[in-house]
């Protein structure tokens, strides 16, 4: 269990921070700049959910929970030691990833397909859902630059791309099952 007494330590001051493993790095490093954004993620999702009612609000709550998971994944490499660790770390599973898919289908198959790109918008739970999946995308794209030079586990990287392809069919979702949703209209401002 955590237990937060005190909030501030100090001992990021010098601009490094620890790792999950004790290891200390510079806070801009790239394992803390993947699960700094996924943070961001999460703090979007907070906002999105402030709109969500019912299962989606409980859909999100879920995810803004693996997205804990997922932080306390990526900040903790070597994942070759964790048997031998004395408490062995978090880390995403395959399940986490299926659910996502399955919350997928079952939201696509109330939606008619698309005919044009959809712009973010509509609905104010539509445009922060749109929000958090764009920073998603970034986050996956900064975890799959870390898993280049540093150890990353599959899972995490599979959960942050099911999580932004999510995230879209849900904004559709909001938007009145996909009726109130805002299309893309080529052109259409540059001859004004």
């Amino acid at each position: 269990m955590v237990v937060l007494s005190k909030i501030y330590t100090r001992t990021g001051d010098k601009g490094d921070t620890a790792l999950g493993n004790g290891a200390r790095v510079p806070k801009f490093s790239a394992r803390v700049t993947a699960y700094g954004t996924v943070d961001e993620v999460n703090a979007t999702l907070g906002l999105a959910r402030l709109h969500a009612e019912g299962d989606l609000a409980a859909a999100i709550a879920r995810i803004q929970n693996d997205l804990f998971d997922l932080g306390a994944d990526l900040c903790t490499p070597d994942r070759d030691q964790d048997a031998e660790a004395k408490y062995p770390p978090l880390r995403m599973i395959s399940a986490q990833v299926d659910r996502l898919e399955a919350e997928i289908d079952a939201m696509n198959s109330h939606l008619t397909p698309l005919r044009s790109f959809i712009l973010p918008g509509g609905s104010a739970l539509a445009a922060h859902l749109h929000l958090s999946r764009t920073v998603a995308r970034r986050a996956e794209r900064e975890t799959v630059h870390l898993a280049t030079t540093e150890d990353v586990n599959p899972e995490a990287i599979k959960y942050l791309n099911r999580l932004s392809d999510w995230l879209f069919v849900a904004s559709r979702i909001a938007n009145d099952a996909g009726k109130a949703d805002v299309l893309w209209v080529p052109g259409l401002t540059r001859d004004t």
